[in-house]
């Protein structure tokens, strides 16, 4: 039981990680222009647009509440095993999202540094889940 408490907790820092190399490279220059071009095409589909002390209070208080959750986790607490599989679940497609944008861009986007280290705890959260009860 204890493993999956490790993974939550290193799921958190990844996280963290994962919003620090996007902060330092600009994250918002390119998801705010999509944002807007997807609302344009699609009227709507709320797609909101951030400002930087919004989007980084957001996440920060995000990852706050992943930390404050672990001993619930560590404990095995019934309602933690469905965010156990969807947190990494997203956090894979995240990723993915960052290396296939890197991709169409033709150079590193903001967050793909980090992706690696964010599906590879994805991974061990997911795998952790599965062999836990």
């Amino acid at each position: 039981m204890r493993q999956r408490g490790w993974a939550w907790v290193a799921m958190a820092i990844a996280i963290a990680l994962h919003v620090a190399d996007e902060a330092t490279h600009d994250f918002l220059s390119l998801y705010n222009p999509a944002a807007e071009a997807i609302h344009r095409a699609v009227p709507f589909l709320p797609v909101p647009v951030f400002t930087f002390p919004v989007w980084i209070a957001g996440l920060t208080a995000g990852v706050t509440l992943m930390l404050a959750v672990s001993p619930a986790v560590f404990r095995s607490a019934r309602w933690t095993r469905p965010v156990c599989y969807i947190v990494p679940v997203l956090m894979v497609l995240n990723s993915v999202g960052h290396v296939a944008g890197s991709l169409y861009l033709g150079r590193p986007a903001p967050g793909v540094y980090s992706s690696p280290v964010l599906a590879a705890a994805a991974v061990w959260l997911f795998m952790t889940t599965r062999r836990v009860k």
